[in-house]
């Protein structure tokens, strides 16, 4: 069976893999890196830098009990070649993993076309299926300043040449959220300018709003509701304008960054009969399209546009195409945010369950009764919604440290249709942070045995 697969990011390489593990002939096209945004301009140089950011920013700033440190110095040169060795290594690391799978890669410009054929520089292929991975790209807010100098995108915002000493972020999803952690850390004075009522408004309300209280207590200024008016020139630098709370506000930045969003790039898909709504890619529970053999995974269907997301699609669809069996459950995807402290949710957050009609309980824990996140002096909380007359978890949602890394606990219990009182008869290493969310689960129907 022979597969053509257009683009080789997170979807499409985890499709390519899956694919000639399963027999396929498979065919990758990537006309720019392999890894696509996430490896390249996306997740993984962003956490390398707030790698170095975090660090610097406790060493700096003489955080850790019994340490006095002194002279510490920011090496921006170096930090970025550590970033660009990171990139380097991972991937290098895919490009290898597809070849000794036995994917061909072409390193051109592919564009699917009438017939399910894929043309790829000046060479038509037939195919038996096509699975479409094309991404996403950066979305552009027009308004006036939005083209002058110093006005830059996520991707911009990672390869400057010196740190800013000052830096407003347009935009309080996940994105601009970890710019503003990753520039504070370095001691930027960062301003956050976001439309909606509060920063990351995919997530949970009650914990997002705890964050926010954490990036004000960390030196960012956050204004929500507040919308962008105009950017102008002045004296060497940017005068940002913005309306917030019925009044005219304005700040003067070195750098302005547009964190908005990303939207589904469906460039490569020419006149080839693929339906498209609101910009996306259209598909059904197997990932397939509207054509017959093609299949779409990743940022460019407008869904969980999270890497870990398309690589799950990449695989399902992969294994449709191949015949075999396969399970995606879209409802279980978790969303990370590496702030400081860090945020992690999966499943639905209170405002949906509420939406949804569905009788629940809540049950939360303070990080301030957990020993490890006394010792690692980040504060934090964890919260479980769960269905109150079956006990079924229906989302959680952690802000502290190792956030990210917990998550996977509850994921996996809610994908195994999990209770609350399966976390609680789980018996938790003491001491860690992950205690925290069998005392979560506790407090729900009844008390933690470390909170009030």
């Amino acid at each position: 069976m022979k597969i053509v697969i257009i683009g080789g990011g997170p979807g499409g390489y985890a499709a390519a893999i899956k694919a000639a593990q399963l027999g396929a002939e498979v065919t990758l096209a990537e006309h720019a890196q392999v890894g696509g945004t996430c490896l390249n301009v996306g997740c993984i140089p962003t956490k390398a830098l707030l790698h170095v950011g975090e660090f610097y920013r406790r060493v700096s700033k003489n955080t850790v009990a019994g340490v006095n440190i002194t002279g510490a110095e920011l090496d921006w040169p170096a930090a970025q070649s550590y970033k660009e060795a990171v990139v380097q290594r991972l991937t290098g690391g895919v490009s290898a993993l597809l070849r000794h799978n036995g994917v061909t890669i072409i390193n051109e410009k592919a564009t699917l076309v009438s017939g399910g054929k894929v043309k790829i520089a000046d060479k038509t292929f037939e195919t038996d299926a096509v699975i479409l991975a094309t991404g996403s790209v950066n979305t552009a807010l027009k308004f006036p300043g939005c083209d002058l100098p110093g006005v830059i995108d996520s991707t911009g915002a990672l390869s400057l040449e010196k740190t800013p000493k000052s830096i407003v972020i347009v935009g309080g999803g996940v994105i601009g959220v970890e710019f503003a952690a990753l520039y504070g850390a370095l001691g930027a004075k960062v301003t956050i300018i976001e439309l909606t009522p509060e920063i990351l408004p995919s997530l949970d309300y009650e914990l997002a709003a705890l964050l926010r209280e954490a990036l004000t207590q960390n030196g960012v200024d956050v204004f929500t509701g507040a919308a962008l008016t105009e950017i102008k020139k002045t004296a060497g630098r940017l005068s940002v304008s913005f309306n917030a709370d019925g009044e005219t506000k304005s700040v003067t930045v070195e750098k302005a960054l547009v964190a908005v969003g990303r939207k589904p790039d469906t460039s490569a898909i020419d006149d080839a009969g693929v339906k498209i709504e609101r910009g996306a890619v259209c598909v059904d529970e197997y990932f397939r399209t509207t054509v017959p053999g093609v299949y779409a995974v990743g940022d460019c269907i407008g869904h969980a546009m999270l890497a870990h997301a398309a690589m799950a699609q990449g695989i399902a669809a992969a294994e449709h195409a191949m015949g075999v069996k396969s399970r995606y459950n879209p409802k279980v995807i978790p969303s990370c945010v590496y702030s400081s402290p860090e945020l992690a949710a999966v499943g639905m957050n209170e405002k949906q369950v509420k939406d949804s009609g569905i009788e629940y309980a809540i049950g939360r824990f303070d990080l301030s009764g957990n020993g490890r996140a006394v010792i690692d002096g980040t504060p934090g909380c964890i919260k479980i919604i769960a269905d109150k007359k079956l006990g079924e978890i229906l989302g959680v949602h952690i802000l502290g440290p190792y956030a990210t890394e917990m998550i996977a606990e509850a994921a996996i219990c809610m994908s195994m249709e999990g209770t609350v009182e399966d976390i609680v008869n789980t018996i938790h290493a003491h001491p860690t942070v992950s205690e925290a969310v069998c005392e979560a689960a506790m407090s729900v129907f009844g008390k933690p045995i470390h909170g009030i």
